[in-house]
């Protein structure tokens, strides 16, 4: 999976596409992400004590990785994700400006 947890990624695909957000949680094994403020469905929620009320909470659902891409934080360009191995260590790079993307 080459989009990582806290990086800035725009949606290029589906209702919410064009949206730019931070994304919350990474699904490996499904290949999803969570991006911020984007794919929101409204939950409804069950009264946990007696005399409370049942409401309707906005939570943000999964997306196909596939329809994500990755804002460079250098060029802030989207672009795509290369690898650079230096050192024996595995680096991400921009596919654009060639520079390294930390996390």
């Amino acid at each position: 999976m080459r989009i990582k947890k806290s990086d800035k990624v725009k949606i290029i695909h589906g209702k919410d596409s064009g949206k730019e957000g931070k994304v919350l949680r990474v699904f490996k094994s499904e290949g999803k992400v969570v991006v911020e403020g984007a794919n929101i469905a409204k939950k409804h929620t069950r009264p946990k004590k007696e005399g409370q009320k049942g409401q309707r909470v906005e939570v943000a659902m999964p997306i196909d990785v596939s329809n994500v891409m990755l804002v460079c934080p250098h060029c802030g360009k989207v672009t795509r994700i290369g690898y650079k191995a230096t050192d024996g260590k595995k680096s991400r790079i921009c596919k654009k400006c060639k520079k390294e993307i930390i996390s």
